[in-house]
């Protein structure tokens, strides 16, 4: 049972945002109703399973659901809800088909909170939206209600794989309707982390989310189009970035790799799309993001240029090993993932080849919902003419290259393109070629 006494909060969304939040706010103290609406999943977290991994959220999943102090439930008019004073809004705002973001789930979930919320509630949206969400879609949902509320934008900035641990410690933005309702939104938050940073308005909260992950992105793409270009000047990128960094703070290059996400696929689009209505385009931002979602055609161009005097056969076994989005930390979450686009390109080059993936954490449904036969790392290799390297995942550093490449058909490629697999360059097994993004022309076995 739960204790009367504890601030009684509601989370609607129970993606990796809302159940995340919703066992460290636990945690915190805090009872905790989360609002789910697929059958399936509210009743694996009713017995404490999550449908996704992360490191230790099982287990302190199930000894909140034991102390009483979270429960779950699909339906929104419940007693539960109807108690609770707090709701936050964690919900999807993917992008639609058009390209623009969609603010329905958002919509959705603010009118159940505008029905079930008694007066005085403190409403906070925590979902990536865009910019003016708040004050134009929420506040007139909350407006209809006739109730007294008190409206907050709170973003969430953690990363996947470490969101347990970077809640209790990464400063809560929070931005407000008006100064009392910023203030009553941090005091929540200052129990759960020890630094609150308090900004003018909903606007600049929505903001700073936005460029959080556009700004990663910018990085990332900065650093793959320095591969590129050291590719088209036959130079190692990784020796030229590693130089270039290395004691010198002033420059911090990224290592070329995939770039995708839940998050960095879409806020870049989000931000763009909200700079519109004050009559501004981001440049670098659209840039950026545009660099990286080519990223997938100049990999699969890069491996035809390197096997065009020995080109991969009809029937070819090809590996993609690395599905998730990203290995570090390591997730086993396809949302976004670029390797998606890579599938695309070799089954429209190859289309009778046989496609088989590996992830150390993706499991085989989800391998078999990218179209691909599912393979642990040895079986990946074995008979394979092209093997691809996807995510970076630390697990990759610790693979016997040479007992894996020896399996492979010959004339083979590793496509290394995180430059994660410890090896020899100039030791590759004979008939194997191993090249990485940003050095394929400059490390070459012949």
């Amino acid at each position: 049972m739960k204790n009367e006494d504890k601030d009684q909060v509601c989370i609607l969304g129970m993606g990796y945002v809302g159940l995340t939040l919703a066992v460290v706010m636990a945690e915190c103290g805090y009872n905790v109703t989360g609002i789910e609406i697929n059958l399936e999943t509210c009743d694996s977290l009713q017995e404490g399973t999550a449908h996704f991994y992360e490191v230790g959220l099982n287990s302190r999943l199930a000894r909140q659901l034991k102390l009483g102090n979270l429960c779950f439930t699909r339906d929104y008019r419940s007693d539960l809800v109807r108690r609770c004073t707090i709701f936050v809004l964690t919900v999807g705002t993917p992008l639609g088909d058009d390209g623009q973001p969609r603010m329905d789930m958002v919509q959705r979930a603010t009118t159940q909170v505008a029905e079930s919320m008694p007066d005085g509630s403190l409403v906070i949206l925590r979902s990536t939206v865009k910019l003016g969400t708040s004050r134009s879609i929420v506040k007139p949902i909350l407006d209809d209600s006739k109730k007294n509320y008190m409206l907050a934008y709170c973003p969430e900035r953690t990363i996947e794989g470490k969101a347990l641990e970077e809640l209790r410690y990464l400063p809560q933005v929070v931005g407000g309707l008006a100064s009392d309702h910023a203030w009553r939104a941090t005091q929540l938050f200052q129990r759960v982390t020890p630094t609150t940073i308090r900004v003018s308005s909903l606007e600049a909260a929505e903001l700073v989310k936005l460029l959080d992950n556009s700004y990663r992105d910018l990085f990332f793409s900065f650093g793959n189009e320095v591969s590129l270009l050291c590719e088209a000047a036959g130079l190692d990128g990784i020796e030229v970035i590693t130089a270039a960094n290395t004691g010198y703070e002033r420059t911090n290059i990224a290592r070329p790799g995939l770039v995708g996400g839940p998050c960095l696929e879409k806020d870049p689009h989000i931000l763009a799309v909200s700079t519109l209505q004050y009559g501004f385009t981001p440049k670098l931002i659209t840039t950026g993001r545009a660099l990286n979602e080519d990223l997938p055609n100049q990999i699969i161009r890069l491996i035809d240029q390197d096997m065009q005097s020995t080109p991969i056969a009809p029937d070819a076994k090809i590996a993609v090993c690395g599905l998730a989005f990203k290995g570090r930390p390591e997730t086993d979450d396809l949302r976004g993932t670029p390797v998606k686009y890579l599938i695309k390109s070799l089954r429209e080059r190859h289309p009778n080849c046989r496609l088989v993936g590996q992830d150390f954490a993706v499991k085989e449904a989800g391998i078999r919902s990218l179209g691909l036969e599912p393979a642990s790392l040895e079986d990946a290799f074995a008979g394979s003419q092209l093997v691809l390297i996807a995510n970076n995942n630390a697990k990759y550093q610790w693979v016997d290259t040479d007992k894996l490449f020896a399996s492979m058909a010959q004339p083979g490629l590793v496509f290394d393109i995180w430059n994660v697999l410890q090896t020899n360059h100039d030791l590759v097994q004979p008939g194997v070629r191993y090249t990485r993004l940003g050095s394929s022309t400059a490390w070459r076995s012949k």
